[in-house]
């Protein structure tokens, strides 16, 4: 592409289209308005429940009396809304979210269509689709145009400040190889079916609940950890699933759902037909929990995921960390003793080792500020807990408009995104789905 006309796209306004929105996070794209982006975003989408919830959570941004936002929609409905909005054409980006299963088709068509996209996870809920992601990619970068995931969780304060700590040798050492059984990294990650979002209870369409449709719990939100272990480990490193990934077992297990709790999450009397294959005596088998172990460039790495029904009183969904060092382990944790709020700490490996993790962590925080002011060392006695004031914690929902703002600035410098973002893509979703996959061999 010559200079002029990387320049001509540089100032160009973008223009949202909201493709098919079947899960609430397209909305939260739009929870605030954005320097250079129109007002007006076009819905392409088929008339239903979806496109309504959607549009009901736009209209209450709009109507919030703190910073309403100010958006103008116009809805394409009908059979043939994806044909049209590739024909019609009326923005430059467009944003997909939900309904996982065939995603990976129409974001391939948005590129091959030349439209820049912004994607929720997962991009691909099976392994035999890995190869329609690689074809995608590589023709978003022959075309030029910004093809980015959706991933919150870099954004979440406490996983940055465990990425410094983790890639200070002065503090964590060297990482632990481990072993399959003990392995170096360990993640954890446990949502619930029904939960609020921005501010009132979310119904979740009944087509979430067919796996073959969502994805497994692997799949789904097993791409966050998956991506902030190699984000975490290698920063800005290439990793190479077919060299530097072995995928070394898996495992699923059910959430049984029963018929009252399913109508209070999705306002839908009765269990759909095509859920029959997992019903028993009036009760869903959601397949949505699992583990995979997989060694990461020789460093045993297990991931697990699972879902629950319903958050007690006061907690939410819940993440906890470990990366374990030659000096000291680093962990993020979220239970009932942080009060549901992630925390980090820092655990040195011996007393006697103490002393010099705690002197280090202590000049590491000071670096920090002129970042991240305020930032905190308070010392637990076996442990040292990073304090992280208020204001860094913006919140889930937030972590949207950041990723939105990073995906903006690649729209105006097409350069600008890392080339290690592709191949680490790819690598993410090799192990997400290759553990599906193993998991429902076992």
């Amino acid at each position: 592409m010559s200079q002029t006309s990387q320049q001509h796209r540089a100032n160009e306004t973008v223009k949202l289209i909201t493709l098919d929105p079947g899960h609430f996070h397209a909305a939260l794209v739009q929870k605030r308005m954005y320097p250079g982006m129109s007002k007006r975003v076009h819905v392409y989408a088929p008339l239903g429940f979806d496109l309504t919830e959607h549009l009901n959570r736009i209209a209450r941004f709009n109507m919030r009396a703190n910073d309403p936002t100010a958006w103008e929609v116009e809805v394409h409905t009908g059979a043939d809304f994806f044909e049209r909005m590739l024909r019609e054409r009326l923005g430059n980006a467009v944003v997909i979210s939900g309904r996982n299963r065939g995603k990976i088709d129409r974001l391939k068509a948005c590129v091959d269509a030349g439209l820049n996209v912004l994607a929720d996870k997962p991009w691909i809920i099976e392994h035999r689709d890995l190869s329609k992601l690689e074809a995608a990619l590589n023709i978003a970068d022959q075309k030029a145009i910004v093809a980015y995931d959706i991933m919150t969780e870099r954004y979440e304060i406490t996983t940055i400040l465990q990425r410094e700590l983790v890639n200070d040798s002065s503090i964590f050492g060297s990482i632990n190889a481990g072993s399959e059984q003990e392995p170096g990294v360990y993640m954890d990650g446990v949502h619930y079916l029904m939960k609020t979002v921005a501010g009132v209870p979310n119904l979740r369409p009944a087509w979430f609940f067919d796996v073959d449709q969502q994805g497994e719990g692997l799949a789904d939100t097993g791409t966050h950890l998956v991506d902030l272990v190699q984000w975490m480990l290698f920063p800005e490193q290439a990793i190479d699933y077919r060299k530097d990934i072995k995928v070394i077992g898996a495992k699923r297990w059910p959430t049984v759902v029963d018929k009252p709790q399913f109508r209070k999450v999705t306002g839908e009397p009765d269990f759909p037909a095509n859920l029959s294959p997992n019903i028993r005596q009036d009760r869903l088998d959601l397949y949505c929990n699992g583990w995979v172990s997989y060694a990461l460039r020789g460093v045993h790495v297990k991931v697990r995921v699972g879902w629950n029904y319903e958050a007690e009183p006061g907690a939410g969904d819940t993440h906890f960390a470990v990366f374990k060092g030659s000096k000291a382990r680093i962990e993020v944790r979220q239970g009932k003793e942080e009060k549901y709020r992630t925390e980090l700490y820092v655990v040195p490996n011996s007393r006697e080792s103490k002393a010099e993790v705690l002197t280090a962590l202590n000049r590491k925080i000071q670096t920090l500020q002129t970042r991240l002011p305020g930032v905190a060392i308070e010392d637990l006695g076996e442990q040292m807990r990073v304090t992280i004031p208020d204001g860094y914690r913006v919140g889930h929902e937030d972590h949207f408009a950041q990723v939105t703002e990073r995906f903006l600035e690649y729209l105006k410098n097409r350069g600008a995104m890392p080339a290690w973002e592709k191949a680490n893509m790819l690598s993410k979703y090799y192990v997400t789905t290759k553990g599906v996959e193993l998991s429902r061999a076992e």
